[in-house]
């Protein structure tokens, strides 16, 4: 709706395993432009976790350039633990976070868009739309299992299948930047787009993918 303020609240490790599940990347600028035309875009926040102690990230590239390019990311390290099992795991839940920041601005804005398909949501959608804000869950349906929780989505005043945006907010194959290995090997772990530019960077990096190993938390 034109002139009603927007956030965004985008869950790092939920988008990128929802359109994986959809064989597609999301191209991030594309993203933001979108949103930015639906309304007055007060915030874009991104959520995820980060494993500390690693000689490189593979994420941090991403974080780096939505840092640079209109997002306010939010990071926080992850924790390892050791199971009952005896098996090594790595938490990384940002919930907290992303419910904490909804419920500060909601009192600053009419439309809150979601892109997570977690259930445990669900309670602070409803929170939020007893302050008079609109909720709009951005999942999936279409995979087996679907990737949105059956109340998540029930509760959310709108749902929109994220298939439904992939022409506008996907990345297209042909523009991946292609990277050089004697590029990379002069410049230690740094992705060639992210080398400093002479111009700002245009295009949000393509390694999203290579979030995979990053964010695959319980």
């Amino acid at each position: 709706m034109p002139g009603e303020k927007i956030a965004l609240f985008i869950d790092g490790a939920n988008l990128y395993a929802t359109a994986k599940s959809l064989g597609f990347d999301i191209d991030y600028k594309k993203l933001l432009k979108e949103f930015q035309g639906r309304g007055n875009l007060l915030r874009a926040f991104y959520y995820t976790a980060v494993i500390e102690d690693q000689e490189y990230s593979s994420i941090r590239p991403l974080i780096d350039w939505l840092d640079y390019n209109g997002y306010a990311v939010v990071t926080k390290a992850t924790k390892e633990f050791v199971d009952q099992t005896g098996r090594r795991k790595v938490k990384g839940n940002m919930d907290i976070e992303l419910a904490v920041d909804a419920m500060e601005i909601a009192s600053h804005i009419d439309h809150m868009m979601l892109f997570s398909g977690d259930g445990d949501f669900t309670r602070l959608v409803e929170a939020v739309q007893r302050k008079g804000v609109r909720v709009t869950v951005i999942s999936t349906v279409t995979t087996q299992p679907p990737m949105v929780a059956d109340e998540l989505r029930r509760q959310a005043d709108v749902f929109t299948d994220i298939i439904t945006l992939q022409s506008k907010i996907g990345r297209d194959p042909s523009e991946r930047p292609v990277r050089s290995r004697d590029t990379e090997g002069g410049h230690g772990h740094t992705p060639q787009f992210l080398q400093r530019p002479s111009a700002p960077p245009q295009r949000a990096p393509a390694n999203a993918a290579a979030m995979d190993d990053d964010e695959n938390y319980e």
